[in-house]
């Protein structure tokens, strides 16, 4: 690449006798010599010489602009990014301003993410949200702050909330969850202006995973006589209402928002025979009545609610040394019963009634897992302690 031409100012003497200030060099090959009256035009003349040179040997030019330096540095930039495409530089930015807006104020996800969890954990106290769905924004919320700790909303990119996704080797529901807690609260970022738009949907995700759960897992009788007598000889047979209602009468044993959690011992009738599921109680807010059956009563008889609350001192520490010690999963309990109940009675409006779900799923998940003769096994679990009480009647 050359060197800026270089132009000499000199003193000269016409023929007249004149002196005269000359400008002399070469330009584009041809030599220059202009003669001026004064320094200073010949001043003003070189430096108009010297940035013609400059334009035609790296293609710059000058033009009166309102541009700062640097808009015109960001100006070149664009145009050279604009470099092999066919549309024009307006073209983009109409694009841009059309489908682009500034967030009113960078908020941080420690932040962001706070107010939003209030505004969830008020949804909860008023009852529109559950325990569950409530504890799944808070534990997401935790991690995620500590995967993008002191960035702000505007930050996230579609790439890295993918991968905050799948961390942990996530299955695909699991995956699916984590990207539905954080469209919500990418949702309420946008309507408050603290991003320009919702990442997330440019975050993939899985379709039909919600549809491929099959027969639901449940025990066998062997394994529900083997809990019962650990139920029994274990901790003062403090655990055994709580289990017995879970696996002989269905109901859902979430510890805090659960069927099991609201139930009252007034509710559970035995003089009757039915066990009452109040709307309150229940988890889809409908009424129903759970049938005692003879072994159930059997249990309750010989430790009774007044005694035995559901839920005694210490029951969450009790319930954790529970399921550790036979590896229970969640519903594990109430999925026995009602398999064992249709395997039984072989009736699935009956069973659809009894635990308060449709016909189409106890079909679904829980038919034709337990024969006649497991089931009858099952219901024949009665307890070693007996209670001298007079039988009542039990509705069958």
């Amino acid at each position: 690449m050359k060197s800026p031409a270089s132009f000499v100012i000199s003193e000269f003497t016409n023929p007249s006798g004149e002196v005269v200030f000359r400008v002399s060099g070469q330009l584009d090959g041809k030599r220059v010599r202009k003669n001026f009256a004064t320094r200073g035009e010949a001043q003003a003349e070189r430096q108009t010489l010297e940035i013609a040179h400059i334009q035609a040997e790296f293609g710059v030019r000058t033009a009166a602009t309102r541009l700062s330096d640097d808009q015109l540095k960001d100006a070149e930039a664009a145009f050279h990014r604009l470099e092999g495409r066919t549309r024009s530089l307006a073209f983009y930015l109409e694009f841009a301003l059309a489908n682009y807006r500034d967030p009113i104020r960078d908020v941080t996800l420690a932040d962001a993410t706070k107010q939003y969890l209030d505004l969830r954990e008020s949804d909860h106290k008023q009852g529109n949200l559950s325990h569950r769905q409530f504890t799944s924004f808070r534990c997401e919320f935790r991690a995620i702050n500590v995967v993008f700790a002191r960035k702000t909303v505007s930050e996230l990119t579609a790439a890295a909330l993918t991968e905050f996704f799948k961390r942990g080797n996530a299955s695909r529901k699991t995956y699916n969850n984590r990207r539905g807690l954080i469209s919500a609260f990418l949702k309420y970022c946008l309507l408050k202006d603290w991003t320009a738009d919702n990442v997330i949907a440019k975050v993939p995700h899985f379709r039909g995973v919600g549809h491929r759960r099959g027969s639901a897992p449940t025990l066998t009788a062997k394994q529900c006589c083997a809990i019962m007598l650990w139920a029994e000889e274990n901790h003062g047979g403090a655990l055994v209402p709580f289990v017995v209602l879970c696996m002989f009468a269905g109901i859902r044993p979430d510890l805090y928002e659960g069927e099991i959690s609201k139930l009252e011992a007034k509710d559970v009738r035995l003089d009757t025979g039915v066990i009452l599921i109040e709307p309150h109680v229940s988890k889809v807010r409908m009424k129903r009545r759970v049938t005692i059956q003879p072994n159930l009563a059997e249990w309750l008889r010989a430790y009774p609610l007044d005694q035995f609350p559901i839920m005694p001192r210490g029951f969450r520490r009790l319930r954790l040394k529970f399921r550790k010690e036979f590896d229970l999963s969640h519903d594990v309990l109430r999925h026995t019963f009602i398999s064992m109940f249709v395997g039984k009675y072989r009736s699935l409006g009956e069973a659809s009634l009894q635990a308060g779900n449709s016909e189409s799923i106890i079909r679904k998940h829980y038919l034709d897992l337990k024969s006649t003769a497991e089931a009858d096994e099952f219901f024949a679990i009665t307890p070693k302690r007996r209670a001298a009480i007079e039988q009542l009647p039990i509705a069958v």
